[in-house]
C-alpha cells in the first residue's frame, strides 16, 4: 500500500491521490494504537491527525515509510528526530496556514484591547486602537509577513524578535518589522504576537527572565505552543496586572488543572488551537501536502524486500513479531 490516510482529507484531494497510488482510508486507526502500528508495515506514506503519535516506537512498524504528512496544525505528535534518523520526511506547508493565523492573532488582539480597558488620563477606563500600538513579533514565520502586511493598513508600528535569525536578516526589512532583543521588544510593545516555530530548545524561553519586563498593560496572543512559556511567571506577570491579558491558542493538555500556576486565571483566554485551521487553510494544505507525498513517492518507487526464509515456530507477520517482548 502506498498511502494510509487517517485525518480526512477533501474529497478532491483524497480523489486525486487515489488516482495516482494505492491508498487506505482508516480514520478508526485514530483510537486504536495497536492496530495503527500493525498496519504501517506495507506502508509509503502516512497522513496523520494531530492527536496520533507517530514516534521512534512506531517508526520500527514502518521500514517501507518515506513521508508523514500533517495538514492542520503543527507536528508535535511526530517525532521529527526519529524520523530523520529513519530517512521519513515529515511534510508540511510552510505558507498554506500564514493568512489564517494572522487574521485569528489581529483577531485577538483588537478583542483584548477593548475587552481589557486601562485607565486613560481623564481616569476614565477604556479600550485601545489597534493603530496606535506597537505590535512585538516574537517568531518571523511566513504568518508575521502576512500580519506586517495588515498592520500596515492600521498603522501600527513593528517590532520583531527570533532567536533563529540576526537582526541583520534581510527579512526585517523587506516585512517593515524593526528589530529588537527580546527583552527591549516587550518592554516596548503594547501587544505581543508569539509565532515561534516550537523545538525544544525554546522551552520556558518566555519566563522569569524577560516576562517581568512586559510593558504595563500590555496584552499577549500566542499561536505557538505553550511550552515556549513558563507557567509559573506567566501566571505572576497576570496576577500582578503588569501582563493585563493572553490568549493562548495551544496549550498543553492539563495546564488548567488544580494545582497548576494557570488554574482560574480569568485574565487568560484559552482556545484549542483553531488559529491555523479555517476552510480554506485546510485545503491550501491538503493540496501541498498530497503533491508533495505524490512527489516523494514517484521518486522513490518501493524497495524490493529481502527474502528470508522462516524459520518453525517464528511468527511470519513482521508487525505481530515486533508486539511480542
Amino acid at each position: 500500500m502506498d498511502i494510509l490516510i487517517i485525518e480526512p482529507l477533501e474529497t478532491e484531494v483524497m480523489q486525486w491521490l487515489a488516482d495516482r497510488h494505492s491508498v487506505r482510508y482508516a480514520p478508526e486507526l485514530a483510537r486504536d494504537a495497536r492496530e495503527f502500528r500493525q498496519s504501517l508495515y506495507n506502508v509509503r506514506a502516512l497522513i496523520l491527525p494531530s492527536f496520533v503519535a507517530l514516534d521512534g516506537a512506531a517508526l520500527h512498524y514502518a521500514p517501507v515509510l518515506r513521508a508523514v504528512g500533517r495538514v492542520s496544525g503543527g507536528a508535535e505528535n511526530v517525532d521529527l528526530d526519529a524520523c530523520s534518523r529513519a530517512g521519513v520526511e515529515v511534510v508540511r506547508s510552510a505558507t498554506a496556514t500564514a493568512q489564517a493565523e494572522a487574521e485569528f492573532m489581529i483577531g485577538a488582539m483588537l478583542s483584548l484591547l477593548r475587552r481589557v480597558p486601562v485607565e486613560g488620563s481623564d481616569g476614565m477606563l477604556v479600550g485601545r486602537e489597534l493603530g496606535a500600538c506597537t505590535v512585538g513579533l516574537i517568531g518571523m514565520p511566513p504568518a508575521a509577513k502576512a500580519m506586517a502586511q495588515m498592520l500596515s493598513g492600521f498603522g501600527s508600528r513593528m517590532v520583531g524578535y527570533d532567536p533563529s535569525l540576526h537582526a541583520s536578516d534581510g527579512v526585517f526589512e523587506r516585512w517593515r518589522v524593526a528589530p529588537l532583543g527580546l527583552r527591549e521588544l516587550l518592554e516596548t510593545s503594547d501587544a505581543v504576537c508569539v509565532q515561534l516555530n516550537y523545538f525544544s530548545r525554546y522551552q520556558g524561553l518566555l519566563g522569569e527572565r524577560f516576562l517581568p519586563y512586559c510593558k504595563p498593560n500590555q496584552v499577549m496572543v500566542s499561536i505557538s505552543h505553550s511550552g515556549v512559556f513558563n507557567e509559573r511567571a506567566l501566571a505572576d506577570v497576570l496576577i500582578s496586572g503588569r501582563l493585563s491579558a493572553c490568549w493562548l491558542d495551544s496549550l498543553e493538555p492539563g495546564a488548567l488543572d488544580d494545582g497548576r500556576p494557570l488554574k482560574g486565571m480569568d485574565t487568560l483566554q484559552v482556545t484549542p488551537r483553531v488559529a491555523s485551521t479555517t476552510r480554506e487553510s485546510r485545503l491550501r494544505s491538503a493540496w501541498a501536502v498530497a503533491r508533495r507525498i505524490d512527489e516523494l513517492l514517484q521518486a522513490t518507487p518501493p524497495a524490493p524486500r529481502e527474502f528470508r526464509p522462516s524459520i518453525p515456530g517464528e511468527p511470519t507477520d513482521l508487525a505481530a513479531a515486533q508486539e511480542q517482548p
